[in-house]
């Protein structure tokens, strides 16, 4: 089974500071905080929150441990778990997100 994160409420998928600093020190990237706007250095270059990979396993990790403390301030964050050989993908509506099968689409 694979483990995807997702935002159940409105509002949009974020984490909070305690769980960005958990997933810094896992990586063993630098945390940097600018105002309201927090953000990772890595060495791939400056990674938000949001745009960490949804199966990463540091991120998992990181919500499992800490559950409804790994919440940003406009989040719910839960764990799904879907069949290995599905090819997924998150869609969402005003920040809040479900996991949808990955089909074909033309205009």
């Amino acid at each position: 089974m694979t483990k995807i994160v997702i935002n159940r409420c409105f509002g949009g998928f974020g984490l909070g500071e305690l769980a960005m600093m958990e997933i810094a020190d896992r990586k063993g990237w630098i945390l940097v905080q600018k105002g309201r706007s927090n953000y990772f250095k890595s060495p791939e270059g400056d990674i938000a929150d949001y745009d960490l990979l949804r199966d990463d396993p540091d991120l998992i990790a990181t919500v499992e441990m800490m559950d409804e403390h790994s919440w940003g301030p406009y989040a719910e964050l839960l764990i799904v778990e879907i069949p290995d050989d599905v090819e997924w993908t998150i869609e969402e509506y005003d920040g809040r997100e479900w996991i949808a099968e990955r089909h074909r689409c033309w205009p």
